[in-house]
């Protein structure tokens, strides 16, 4: 059982591009020396003074990356799933990041010491290329968020947070475009700094004018109008 839980890590390592460069050999090693934890919905994953020992990857489930306004209202910064990783950052300059990682919902976490991707990984030059082209696609994410943040009103930004996450996690079908998990009301507040009730009349607005859909799931579908396209 524990072999066939290691493939699967090994397949998800396989497909994120920091790691698909190595050598089979050495997304072997990369399997053996993670750190499994598991963590229930809301538990905090890291605070901040603990990010910079550690980068992750998910193996299942899905969190979000937190700050906590000095107000205590929290901040949503980014969702990540199951194939996605953070901590990319304290790879190259061993410093902590500015947020806390939650759990959304229950999570299988593997943890990368700092220490261990230095001595097996850190001196292979296309590894090197890809944690530099990584951090540019994160630096225009916080660019989206920034401009999000800045936008006058509630709609605006609510419209924002949905195609935001739709053109990272979203998949098209003839419908539109469809944010393949669930996210609630509290989260898309969280994450455009609006309140519970706002987001909620919004998404009601938006579903009563044919621009999204919510189906059983819970699950948002975006569609076609709601890019003004035909």
């Amino acid at each position: 059982m524990k072999e066939n839980v290691n493939l699967s890590h090994l397949r998800i390592l396989e497909h994120i591009p920091l790691f698909s460069c190595l050598l089979p050999s050495e997304q072997t090693m990369l399997n053996q020396i993670i750190k499994e934890k598991h963590f229930k919905k809301n538990s905090v994953i890291l605070m901040e003074d603990d990010s910079k020992n550690f980068m992750y990857v998910i193996f299942s489930g899905k969190i979000k990356v937190v700050r906590v306004n000095p107000d205590g209202k929290e901040q949503i910064l980014v969702i990540r799933k199951r194939g996605d990783f953070f901590g990319e950052m304290t790879l190259l300059d061993g410093k902590s990041q500015p947020a806390t990682i939650v759990a959304m919902e229950d999570a299988a976490v593997g943890l990368i010491l700092k220490s261990d991707f230095e001595q097996y990984f850190m001196k292979d030059a296309t590894v090197l290329k890809q944690l530099i082209s990584l951090l540019c696609e994160r630096l225009r994410e916080s660019w989206a968020m920034l401009r999000l943040l800045a936008l006058p009103d509630a709609e605006s930004r609510v419209r924002a947070v949905l195609a935001h996450i739709g053109s990272i996690y979203g998949i098209k079908d003839a419908r539109g475009v469809m944010i393949p998990f669930k996210i609630t009301h509290k989260e898309i507040a969280d994450f455009a700094a609006l309140t519970r009730e706002t987001v909620s009349r919004l998404l009601a607005r938006l579903t009563n004018s044919g621009e999204i859909e919510i189906n059983g799931r819970k699950t948002i579908i975006l569609k076609y109008s709601f890019f003004h396209l035909p």
